[in-house]
Parts: structure tokens; sequence; C-alpha cells
């Protein structure tokens, strides 16, 4: 394989991963909003909490494509 080909892979295999950093600040993000919404509600913790799982299952498959691009780029 040529040399430059695979150096252009890994570079943008490294690129794809940045994903990850979003998803990592947007899992932050939305508990510390639970956070905060348990402390000044605590009674409609059981709602915010089904909404919080919902966003950080969203959040981390937006993560997750870009780690799997990340591979697919590599080994492929």
């Amino acid at each position: 394989m040529d040399v430059r080909l695979q150096c252009f892979k890994v570079v943008g295999a490294g690129l794809a991963t940045c994903s990850l950093i979003g998803a990592g600040a947007g899992a932050g993000v939305i508990f510390g909003s639970l956070i905060m919404g348990v402390a000044r509600n605590f009674l409609k913790k059981d709602a915010l909490f089904q909404y919080t799982i919902l966003g950080f299952a969203l959040t981390e498959a937006i993560g997750l494509l870009g780690l799997m691009m990340a591979f697919l780029l590599l080994f492929m």
C-alpha cells in the first residue's frame, strides 16, 4: 500500500475521533442539567431522568458513529 495513502487514512481517522470530544462534553452538559433540574423541582425527577437518558443515548450515538468512521478509515 502506498505510504501516503496510509498517512492520510491515519489523519482522517484522527479527525473522525474528534466527535468523541463533543459526545463527552454533551454528556456532561446533559447530566449537569439533570442535577440542576432536580435541585429546582424534586417532584419531577422521574420525568427529568427519562429525558436525560434519551438525550444521553442520542449524544453517545453521534460519538459512536464518529468512532465507527475512524475504524472504517483505518481498516478498509
